[in-house]
């Protein structure tokens, strides 16, 4: 198998040969491909945020200029907030494989029927998940999102032993469950869970513990970079995977911050179809490295502290003020919104306040018509509308008041 540096330096090559924007940001640079040799290396480069690939996209749609392979090699499109679009090849082994990685590392084997409640609809989860638990030889029911009644009937009659998903649905099955009259633990035989899109909260987990799933695995995953890290004991820490290349940088120089500090993850796969090279993902993580310098990736962890922008999180899906503001755009009476994201019984609570323009006058039917308006461009439901005075000018279109120390 090719060393990392080995692998980066082909990338590099072939993304600057072949993807017409990347040579662009190489030679902005003043850079070739033979400055970029290994891992280290790619620090030279300046970083890549995600609002700049929506930039592109909706500049040079779908894909930016940024496809390195003739479309007769894109098998799958897929959509995830922004929009970003994110084309798909035949095979895309790397994702798959550190998929692959975390759930054998979860205990997840081929003895295993696996429920997938990740959507198989526009973004790609589903269906990367789908094949990375196929591939160690588990045995998957797309269930994807919603139909909790059903995916329970299903989860009794065919002996689903494992679930992947995100943590608030594995919560609300078990509480289902309990409103049947059905004891989770006794009825049903889920041993072992890996959780993602979310984060895995200290009560939720313990709610798992208590009904009997002896084995609790929560991954940090994006749609477009697949699995990067994992967490196996309740902790903070998400131990990094193999691949891909996850660097943590000053947002400000783009330069590696050092052990036990803060800074923005930044990441490159190995996709020779839709190469993303030091693309940062807007996360903020304290950098753990026990041997700095000299430490195989898989030795370093991340512990996630929150966002370097206004987009926030909610249900695995982000949300970004601007897809909040444009949709209540679209609601004749509305003047000013904000997202307030709390949390309830392990579930995220999208709360939409809003400011009436001078003439409107609040109503069921006006707050309807922005909830269906702010579901329908973020694709995350809205739990409740409440008409507010006034928000301060400079207020922040997106809040996010979850405890993130529980």
């Amino acid at each position: 198998m090719a060393s990392i540096d080995t692998k980066i330096a082909a990338h590099i090559k072939h993304a600057y040969e072949n993807a017409s924007p990347f040579r662009a940001r190489m030679d902005a640079a003043g850079l070739t491909p033979a400055d970029i040799q290994n891992r280290a290396d790619l620090s030279k480069l300046p970083v890549f945020s995600k609002d700049g690939i929506i930039a592109r996209q909706q500049a040079d749609p779908p894909f930016g200029g940024m496809l390195a392979a003739p479309m007769s090699a894109v098998t799958h499109i897929f959509m995830s907030p922004g929009p970003i679009y994110e084309p798909a090849g035949h095979d895309a082994p790397e994702m798959r494989e550190s998929a692959a990685a975390a759930y054998r590392a979860a205990g997840f084997s081929a003895d295993d029927v696996v429920l997938n409640s990740m959507s198989y609809h526009l973004v790609p989860a589903g269906m990367l998940l789908d094949q990375a638990l196929t591939s160690i030889g588990c045995t998957v029911f797309p269930g994807g999102i919603g139909n909790s009644e059903l995916q329970l009937k299903v989860m009794k009659d065919i002996g689903v032993t494992a679930y992947t998903g995100t943590p608030s649905f594995l919560a609300i099955l078990i509480n289902k469950a309990n409103e049947m009259g059905l004891d989770f633990k006794t009825h049903f035989n889920i041993k072992r869970a890996l959780t993602t899109a979310e984060p895995l909260f200290a009560p939720t987990r313990q709610l798992f513990v208590d009904n009997g799933i002896e084995v609790i695995c929560n991954a940090y995953a994006t749609a477009e970079m697949g699995f990067i890290g994992i967490n196996l004991d309740g902790g903070m820490a998400m131990q990094l995977l193999d691949m891909p290349v996850v660097q943590v940088v000053d947002p400000d120089s783009g330069a590696d911050v050092a052990s036990g500090m803060a800074g923005e993850v930044v990441v490159t796969n190995f996709d020779e179809i839709y190469p993303l090279i030091r693309i940062g993902l807007g996360d903020l993580a304290v950098n753990m490295d026990p041997n700095p310098g000299a430490s195989q990736q898989a030795e370093r962890a991340l512990i996630l502290v929150g966002r370097t922008g206004d987009a926030v999180k909610v249900r695995g899906m982000f949300v970004h003020p601007n897809q909040v503001n444009f949709a209540a755009q679209q609601v004749p009476g509305i003047a000013k919104v904000q997202g307030v994201v709390t949390q309830e019984n392990s579930r995220d609570q999208l709360t939409i306040r809003a400011v009436l323009a001078e003439t409107a006058s609040a109503s069921d039917a006006l707050a309807g018509g922005l909830k269906q308006a702010i579901t329908a461009v973020a694709r995350v439901s809205v739990d409740a509308v409440e008409f507010v005075a006034e928000l301060d000018a400079d207020a922040p279109g997106m809040v996010d008041n979850r405890d993130w120390s529980a």
